[in-house]
């Protein structure tokens, strides 16, 4: 999908700033294992107070996770100490690596947007009572979630003693890790097979890889990016402006810099008010650092797509109110980017065609063309994976086709944000069309189909929302970078992979206890506003009841703008290829259809920074400005994520004052 261009410019970008080591290592030591749960349990701490107890940064949301790339810097740091007293004791950069992922997929997938998320769809229908909820809970399976209604009650409102009733909460939990477990290595195997064509026949960039190669590269993490001055006047930057927030955070006298602007406001007076520009607003421009910072290292035909984009979605509203479209409706944006996922999902397969019959040839036969996983463990943890994954689902409740049409549109979902993640590398867990595998569904069938399947179907699926809506797709960004980091660093595959995989189990684990202890002591409705997620689970739970009387018919509309978004995202696609040089990318388009309204202003920026300077100082001036920006993104994770992360959760009120999200 990229263009011989194209990959010159990633090749320039990445070949000479982070070599690869000359010697394999393992890298999950048993020191590293043993610092990784340390770092993990205390990642479940600040996760606790920071998104549960208080509402300060969300630092499992950030990519990479706040947690990670905190244990990353303490370990730096260390290895200064003890080159000084204890050489030996030094960690070495596959050590360090392991562990900056472990946390990060461990305190990824114990954050809100997976573990939170689902205790509010476990939870719902046996708390809120409005819209009938309550009916959906017969066709719930009783060996899946708590029916207690006096613990639920209890983790809303605080049980007596604060005490949790781990007896009823112990084999929930359990089955669920066993389901995400089992997600997870058909993720996993689902990038293994994937990477090599990546990696090796399309050379894509993994942006996201640089800040852990840079910050631990040189002899025993000494890295040389801490002595550039372009990396700290980046660093400088980020740190000034979010020290200016933090500081109106604690003393409102003093003027913030604010996280965006807003360009539909002239003073106090509003713009675009009457229609049809008035589907122009809001349009605002959010400052984010990070995503500038690590936008530069995209190509310019991605960032270019992404901001053109979405000012074409905002113009085609304007012109569909102008032509009697009620306003609000077109042009359909999410629906839109979840037909392009499809199609380039499909397109991704083919690409990858050879790649893939090479790898099913050697699995039959029992070969392997790397030292890393084989490609039969690869195709077994897939198709194994799938089909337990599937089966857990129908056992559940949702009927064969039902679980079958829905995950695999899941999965095709998850491959398209891996891809999205190693060749753009944005820093947004969000980006990719949520809701969308279930209600294309309902969009193009209607509920009569699901329902007349199993009335169980409605409820079950409900449950199942977080697959469609929690941000559980960002695992498989950090899967492939994972394979990336283990070649450049020379890291046993296979041991990077058990690794994250006893993360994801720990992670899972460390969530559920640093959830459940706080709102039983506390009531969840007491805690940042309830349990995150519920938003989402009522009108999910309501919805499946209100199907049985109200059926929800096919919407013609919406499947069009899906069958447009294929159209569009396939046709982007063959002129790349068609047209070398072509400056328009599909997956701009699809990530300005996910989330425009909070990238457009960081990708037109980066847009014209880097054509600027590529055209006039070429691709040298390119790479020695990179650092300048690695450094800008390394500043706003450090300050607003690392320092307001921590002190935030335990200033008061004050950290209302400057709530930083990094989705």
């Amino acid at each position: 999908m990229a263009p011989e261009r194209e990959k010159n410019e990633q090749d320039l970008s990445l070949s000479k700033a982070t070599p690869l080591e000359a010697k394999a290592s393992a890298g999950l030591t048993m020191r590293a294992l043993i610092v990784a749960v340390i770092f993990t349990l205390l990642a479940g701490l600040w996760i606790r107070q920071s998104e549960i107890v208080a509402l300060a940064t969300q630092v499992s949301e950030s990519i990479p996770a706040i947690p990670g790339l905190a244990a990353l810097v303490f370990l730096i740091v260390a290895n200064f100490v003890l080159r000084k007293i204890r050489k030996s004791a030094v960690f070495s950069r596959a050590e360090m690596l392991v562990i900056f992922l472990f946390v990060t997929v461990a305190s990824t997938v114990a954050g809100i947007g997976v573990t939170q998320f689902l205790f509010a769809l476990m939870t719902t229908p046996y708390y809120f009572t409005e819209n009938g909820i309550g009916k959906n809970i017969p066709h719930l399976p009783k060996w899946l979630l708590v029916h207690d209604p006096v613990a639920i009650k209890n983790l809303y409102e605080r049980a007596p003693d604060g005490q949790v009733p781990w007896n009823l909460w112990l084999q929930p939990m359990g089955l669920w890790i066993l389901f995400f477990l089992a997600l997870w290595i058909t993720l996993y195997s689902l990038m293994t097979l994937f990477y090599r064509a990546w990696s090796e026949d399309e050379r894509l960039a993994f942006p996201q890889v640089f800040i852990p190669l840079e910050m631990t590269g040189g002899e025993d993490g000494n890295a040389p990016f801490f002595k550039n001055k372009l990396m700290w006047a980046g660093f400088a930057i980020a740190g000034v402006y979010n020290f200016i927030n933090i500081a109106h955070a604690l003393n409102p006298t003093i003027p913030a810099i604010g996280k965006e602007l807003d360009l539909t406001q002239n003073g106090t007076v509003a713009l675009f008010t009457a229609p049809p520009w008035s589907e122009i607003a809001p349009l605002k421009f959010q400052i984010r650092p990070e995503m500038v910072g690590l936008g530069y290292l995209v190509s310019t035909e991605i960032s270019l797509t992404a901001w053109l984009t979405f000012f074409l979605l905002k113009f085609a509203a304007v012109l569909g109110v102008s032509m009697g479209v009620t306003p609000g409706q077109l042009p359909y944006p999410q629906e839109q980017g979840f037909g392009a996922y499809m199609s380039l999902a499909i397109l991704l397969v083919w690409l990858s065609r050879r790649q893939l019959k090479t790898a099913w040839l050697l699995a039959l036969k029992g070969g392997s063309r790397s030292d890393g996983i084989s490609e039969r463990i690869a195709f077994v943890g897939l198709i194994g994976g799938f089909l337990a994954v599937w089966s857990f689902m129908t056992i559940a409740g949702m009927s064969w086709w039902v679980a079958l049409a829905y995950l695999t549109l899941v999965m095709a979902t998850f491959l398209v944000y891996g891809r999205l993640r190693a060749e753009a590398g944005v820093p947004l867990v969000w980006l990719f069309p949520y809701y969308m595998p279930k209600r294309a569904l309902l969009y193009a069938f209607g509920s009569a189909p699901f329902l007349s399947a199993g009335r169980d179907n409605l409820s079950v699926w409900a449950l199942f929302t977080f697959l469609a809506r929690g941000f559980f797709p960002a695992v498989t960004g950090y899967q492939v970078e994972s394979l990336e980091l283990s070649r450049r660093a020379n890291i046993r595959p296979g041991k990077m992979i058990l690794a994250l995989t006893l993360a994801v189990g720990l992670g899972l684990a460390v969530g559920w206890y640093n959830h459940l202890t706080p709102y039983y002591l506390k009531g969840a409705s007491n805690l940042r506003e309830g349990i995150w997620g519920s938003w989402i689970a009522n009108p999910e739970f309501s919805n499946a009841i209100k199907y049985e009387t109200t059926p929800l018919l096919p919407d013609v509309g919406k499947t069009l703008a899906m069958a447009s978004g294929a159209f569009t995202g396939f046709a982007l696609w063959f002129l790349r290829l068609r047209f070398t040089g072509f400056p328009l990318h599909p997956l701009g388009y699809v990530m300005a259809c996910s989330y425009g309204s909070l990238i457009w202003g960081s990708f037109l920026t980066v847009w014209i920074l880097k054509s600027l300077a590529l055209r006039y100082g070429g691709m040298k001036f390119y790479r020695q400005t990179i650092p300048f920006f690695l450094g800008l993104a390394l500043g706003h994770f450090a300050i607003a994520g690392i320092f307001w992360g921590l002190t935030g959760a335990w200033t008061g009120d004050s950290v209302h004052g400057y709530e930083v999200f990094f989705g």
